[in-house]
């Protein structure tokens, strides 16, 4: 035993002295870097490269099979036992924006998973009758019930009606796959900005079960379920609050041009000056806090230190002078921001507006009605939107 005890005290002594560092379980430094670190490395983005935000793909399971709670439980109601609003006409079909389903049915003013006149699936709410929805991602009008009872005579159904479709699958996701991939391909690659949206119409369906599936010919939005995504610049912009004013002038199918007079309205850090900058108009960006300094450097930009509620209508652009764009993604409740609005268009001192309606706390469905009122307007909630709308009047 003692021998034992000496040769273990003389390995102890001869073993190599430890560099004094806490011991944190790192490999030695003359080993090969691999395992976990290394490929956390491989698979870093460099910050100097564009990321591209893309569409859900449509082979992604659905929240039910992959165990995510809807809102309401799914109909188990075979086909033929729908309403008869259902089975025998068109309805419309309202595609929640994610998240924001109880938003949508407020506006609609419609209570519970089913009623009279609507029914709830999913993130989708299918109602007899037709009105504008904000909160809508995309609506499907003219909506129909098809019989479906294979995935090849799914395919052919849709084919006969028209030949772009794109899934939107709320249960039966793999068979709702199947179907598409008899479809000609719908490309959903990221769009670089300054492109049009797509002019060829797309239409989205759903699987009711396996023996029928809702679809609609006719969407609001031709960009798969209404989410516009594109190749994002990550050198330039201060924030992706730039991505709002991307999409929402995308959608409109019209661009400031160079020389005109924007003002952006509270600004800071930037994201919205450096589009309108980018495409060479002459922009007055105002806000309490300041922006980026390479945005206040771009051509065109003048900083202004305030706040947006304090500009005279009539004196902003300068003296008998009419702003072409007001742009606004200020941090204000929305009654606020339409008394602004309306001392502009009063004064008719500016042509178009970009506006972003801020929705704190429980959406103001009365404001939001007020807006959309307004001749020739929109209210739309943008893919890149959060709790918010976008209100935009183009003339």
């Amino acid at each position: 035993m003692a021998r034992e005890r000496e040769r273990g005290a003389a390995r102890r002594d001869s073993a190599p002295k430890e560099s004094g560092r806490p011991d944190s379980g790192r490999q030695e430094s003359g080993r090969k870097d691999t395992g976990r670190r290394a490929f956390a490395r491989r698979d870093q983005t460099p910050p100097h490269q564009e990321r591209q935000t893309r569409p859900p793909r449509p082979t992604r399971l659905s929240r039910e099979e992959e165990g995510e709670p809807w809102l309401f439980p799914l109909p188990g109601t075979p086909a033929g036992d729908l309403p008869e609003w259902m089975r025998t006409g068109a309805f419309t079909g309202y595609l929640a924006a994610p998240g924001f389903l109880p938003e949508l049915m407020a506006e609609l003013d419609l209570e519970g998973a089913s009623g009279a006149g609507h029914l709830v699936f999913g993130d989708l709410v299918f109602a007899k009758r037709m009105r504008p929805a904000a909160w809508a991602q995309n609506i499907w009008r003219n909506a129909r019930l098809l019989p479906a009872p294979s995935i090849g005579q799914a395919a052919k159904a849709l084919h006969g009606l028209q030949r772009n479709w794109w899934p939107h699958p709320v249960r039966l996701a793999r068979r709702a796959a199947l179907v598409a991939e008899k479809l000609p391909k719908v490309s959903a690659k990221p769009q670089v900005f300054g492109e049009a949206a797509p002019a060829a119409p797309l239409g989205s369906f759903t699987l009711w079960d396996e023996a029928a599936l809702i679809a609609s010919a006719d969407c609001s939005s031709p960009y798969p379920d209404g989410q516009v995504c594109f190749v994002e610049d990550r050198v330039s912009a201060p924030s992706r609050a730039y991505l709002k004013l991307w999409e929402a002038l995308t959608l409109l199918g019209v661009l400031p041009r160079p020389g005109e007079l924007c003002l952006d309205l509270g600004s800071c850090p930037g994201g919205w000056t450096w589009v309108l900058a980018s495409l060479g108009a002459s922009v007055l960006s105002v806000d309490r806090a300041p922006i980026e300094p390479h945005i206040a450097a771009m051509p065109g930009v003048e900083y202004c230190q305030g706040s947006g509620f304090g500009l005279d209508p009539r004196m902003a652009g300068g003296p008998g002078a009419r702003v072409d764009w007001l742009c606004s993604d200020m941090a204000c409740y929305p009654a606020r921001l339409l008394e602004l609005v309306r001392r502009w268009l009063d004064a008719d001192a500016c042509r178009n507006f970009v506006c972003t309606l801020k929705c704190q706390g429980d959406a103001d469905f009365e404001t939001i009605q007020a807006f959309a009122a307004i001749p020739g307007s929109r209210v739309m909630h943008l893919a890149h939107n959060k709790h918010e709308l976008t209100w935009a009047l183009i003339r």
